[in-house]
C-alpha cells in the first residue's frame, strides 16, 4: 500500500511552521497512543504513521528532500540511521515532542500548579424517622486537616519563608534524558511545590496543615431519605499551598423505627387485630406520625388486607405532596385459652362445618383445587 502524504497524515499545510507540525503530531500521538487505545488494534498503526511523518517533517534537511522528491527523497533506512547515529541528527525535535507526550499520558505535565484543592470529607449521620419527616438541626464533630495557625499554611517557622527549590529552579518539574527520550516528571525534592522549607514550623512539622476537630451545625431539611447527602461547601480539608478547601458531605441514615417502615414517601405498619374484630368488624385506632387515626375494619377481614390512609405518609424533599400510610392487617390467633374459650371455639367450628362453603369460602375453594390436582 502506498504511503500517505506526510502533510496529510499530520493534517497541516505544506507551509506549516515547525511549531505547527509539532502541535499536530502531539495531538495525534495523544489520540492514537496504544496505551490509550487498548481495544483498538488500528491505533498503533495510526500512531506509527504519525510518528514517521513527524520524524521527517521536524528535520529541516529531510523535510526539504521530501518536499522536492517525495517519499523517494527520504529513504527509511537512511532516516533511521540518521536518527539513531552519532549525535542523533534529526531526532532532537522528535525527542522533545515525544517526551512531552509521554509526560502528558503518564503524568507530570509541564507547568502544572502546585496549588491543590483540599479533599472532600464524608460524615455518616443517623437520625430518627420523625426527624427525617419534619426536619431538624443538629451538630456534628468531625476530624479534618486545617491550615496551621502558626505558619498560616506556609510550613515555615515564623519569621522565615520557604525558598525556591534549587533542584527544579522553582519549576516544580525536572527533565530527565533517557537515550533520545526527554521525560519530564515531578521534582523529587520539592514534590512539585516549587519551594522547600529549610526551617520547618514546629506546630505542623512543615506540612502547613494540622489535624483538628471542628463542630459544625447541620440543617436537615424535612423529607430527607436514606442515603441523601447534604453538602457543606468549604467544610472539607484545607487546600494545599493556598488551594481552596474541599466540601463536607453529610450522608443521611435512618434509624430503625419500632412501628413504621419507610418506602420513599409512603409509610407501612402492621396492625394486629383480634379474631373477633376480624370476623365481626369494628373501628380500630392506628398510629401515625401526627397521632392516632381511626379506620373502620369491615366484617370478614383477612390477614394481609391493606388499608390506606391518604396523605399520612411523608412529604419528600423534592415532592409536592405527602405520601400515604399503609396499614397491613394481621389477624391474631388467640393463645392461652381457658377451658370455656376452647368449648366456645369448638362449638363455633361445629356450626361452621355444617355450611363450610358459606363460612370458610377460601378454605373450601382451596380444598377443591387440591382434589382437582390429585385427580389428574
Amino acid at each position: 500500500m502506498a504511503k500517505r502524504d506526510y502533510y496529510e497524515v499530520l493534517g497541516v499545510n505544506r507551509d506549516a511552521s515547525d511549531e505547527d507540525v509539532k502541535k499536530a503530531y502531539r495531538k495525534l500521538a495523544m489520540k492514537w497512543h496504544p496505551d490509550r487505545n487498548p481495544d483498538n488494534p488500528k491505533a498503533e498503526e495510526h500512531f506509527k504513521e504519525a510518528k514517521e511523518a513527524y520524524e521527517i517533517l521536524s528535520d529541516g534537511q529531510k523535510r526539504t528532500a521530501y518536499d522536492q522528491f517525495g517519499h523517494a527523497g527520504v529513504d527509511p533506512s537512511a532516516a533511521a540511521g540518521a536518527g539513531f547515529g552519532a549525535g542523533g541528527a534529526g531526532f532532537g525535535g522528535f525527542a522533545d515532542a515525544f517526551g512531552d507526550i509521554f509526560s502528558d499520558i503518564f503524568g507530570g505535565g509541564r507547568g502544572r500548579s502546585s496549588v491543590y484543592r483540599g479533599a472532600d470529607l464524608r460524615y455518616n449521620l443517623e437520625i430518627s424517622l420523625e426527624d427525617a419527616a419534619r426536619g431538624t438541626e443538629t451538630r456534628v464533630r468531625i476530624p479534618a486537616m486545617e491550615e496551621c495557625a502558626t505558619c498560616h499554611g506556609s510550613g515555615a517557622k515564623p519569621g522565615t519563608s520557604p525558598t525556591t527549590c534549587p533542584t527544579c529552579q522553582g519549576q516544580g518539574q525536572v527533565r530527565i534524558q533517557q537515550g533520545f527520550f526527554s521525560i519530564q516528571q515531578t521534582c523529587p525534592r520539592c514534590h512539585g511545590s516549587r519551594k522547600i522549607v529549610t526551617s520547618p514550623c514546629q506546630a505542623c512539622g512543615g506540612a502547613g496543615r494540622v489535624k483538628q476537630h471542628k463542630t459544625l451545625s447541620v440543617k436537615i431539611p424535612a423529607g430527607v431519605d436514606e442515603g441523601d447527602r447534604i453538602r457543606l461547601s468549604g467544610e472539607g480539608e484545607a487546600g494545599v499551598n493556598g488551594g481552596p478547601a474541599g466540601d463536607l458531605y453529610v450522608v443521611i441514615h435512618l434509624k430503625p423505627h419500632p412501628v413504621f417502615t419507610r418506602d420513599h414517601n409512603d409509610l407501612h405498619c402492621e396492625m394486629p387485630i383480634s379474631f373477633t374484630t376480624a370476623a365481626l368488624g369494628g373501628d380500630i385506632e392506628i398510629p401515625t406520625l401526627d397521632g392516632y387515626a381511626k379506620i373502620k375494619v369491615p366484617a370478614g377481614t383477612q390477614t394481609a388486607q391493606m388499608f390506606r390512609l391518604r396523605g399520612k405518609g411523608i412529604k419528600g424533599v423534592r415532592s409536592a405532596s405527602h405520601g400515604d400510610l399503609i396499614c397491613h392487617v394481621a389477624v391474631e390467633t388467640p393463645v392461652n385459652l381457658t377451658t370455656r374459650q376452647k368449648e366456645l371455639l369448638q362449638e363455633l367450628e361445629a356450626i361452621n362445618q355444617k355450611d363450610s362453603g358459606r363460612h370458610n369460602p377460601r378454605a373450601k375453594s382451596w380444598m377443591e383445587k387440591v382434589k382437582e390436582f390429585f385427580a389428574q
